[in-house]
């Protein structure tokens, strides 16, 4: 007997065009879901809700007493239903491709399992009471989610061939290095937004264990490595003839860092508004993405029924 997927997969062949799209749509709402998140703490609106899986203890759905908050609150779970139906257009789009693409299909599987686990993390972080360590698992896993997402929007332009290195092993190492660094970078804005002033509701919220103001010189400092790090990957990647799109990556994480870099510093010395929060919330998943596409830039996967390439850079733009 067929699965609901197998049957689908019988009478439907998604274009690559629309097999892009639908990856695509699944990394969109992981940036929107991580936005949308970081709105409800920054409204104090974190306990607008206060159970789960229901609203409150009677009632599923917000009710006017709890007001703005609850309704801001009850609005971003109801999004993690847009996030999934995002991923099961990408998971069905996956699995109709032919002929069958296994990794691909466990990828776009992989994200919806995170989706679940992170709903269940919220659902802690609530009975919890909003504690920052809960907190900042909810926003690691949300960051994982993206991770997924995007990998699996690379690999949905690419063939299934054995991945072949584009640059030299020492680039990849750099690589490496910047991809590292940038996850010690979002875990340790973690810890400001744990120990600063958006605890994420008006009650007594509990805080991490330092002064906000030095974690946010301890993140300033990573961020500091990290855009020395992407502008020597900028200059090596010249340096080697890299393909162009790789290039290309490495540009856009500069760009990304320089307007990351441009805001932190403006929130940090203006009292931490919360629309400047927001927003670099959102370049942090930005910054992400820009890592994980240039780390994945510097290999590419051919089809595995396609010819051997006698030169790596003529792969470059169909591997972008």
């Amino acid at each position: 007997m067929l699965t609901p997927l197998a049957y689908i997969a019988q009478r439907w062949t998604p274009t690559p065009k629309t097999l892009r799209r639908a990856a695509l749509s699944a990394v969109v709402m992981s940036v929107v879901i991580i936005v949308t998140g970081g709105a409800v703490r920054l409204t104090g609106s974190g306990l607008g809700c206060d159970a789960w899986p229901k609203c409150t203890d009677d009632s599923l759905f917000a009710t006017p007493e709890q007001g703005i908050h609850g309704a801001i609150e009850f609005g971003n779970r109801m999004l993690t239903y847009v996030l999934s139906a995002a991923v099961g257009w990408a998971i069905i789009a996956a699995r109709a491709v032919k002929p069958l693409r296994r990794g691909l299909t466990r990828l776009a599987w992989s994200q919806f399992w995170i989706v679940m686990g992170n709903a269940v993390l919220g659902g802690i972080t609530v009975w919890a009471g909003l504690n920052p360590w809960t907190v900042a698992g909810h926003f690691m896993l949300a960051t994982g989610l993206l991770t997924v997402a995007t990998v699996t929007w690379q690999r949905a332009r690419e063939g299934d061939g054995a991945p072949r290195p584009r640059v030299p092993r020492p680039v990849r190492r750099l690589s490496w290095a910047i991809v590292v660094t940038s996850v010690a970078l979002i875990a340790l804005g973690t810890s400001v937004t744990g120990s600063g002033k958006h605890a994420g509701d008006s009650s007594a919220v509990p805080r991490m264990p330092w002064d906000w103001a030095d974690a946010a010189h301890v993140h300033a400092v990573a961020a500091w490595v990290l855009c020395a790090l992407a502008v020597a990957m900028w200059l090596v990647l010249r340096v080697v003839d890299a393909p162009d799109d790789t290039r290309a990556r490495a540009r856009d994480l500069l760009i990304v860092l320089l307007l990351q870099g441009g805001v932190g510093y403006v929130q940090y010395f203006t009292g931490v508004p919360e629309v400047l929060v927001a927003a670099h919330m959102l370049g942090s998943a930005l910054m992400w993405i820009a890592v994980v596409r240039l780390a994945l830039s510097l290999r590419e996967r051919p089809s595995s029924t396609a010819p051997a390439q006698t030169r790596v850079g003529d792969a470059a733009v169909s591997a972008a």
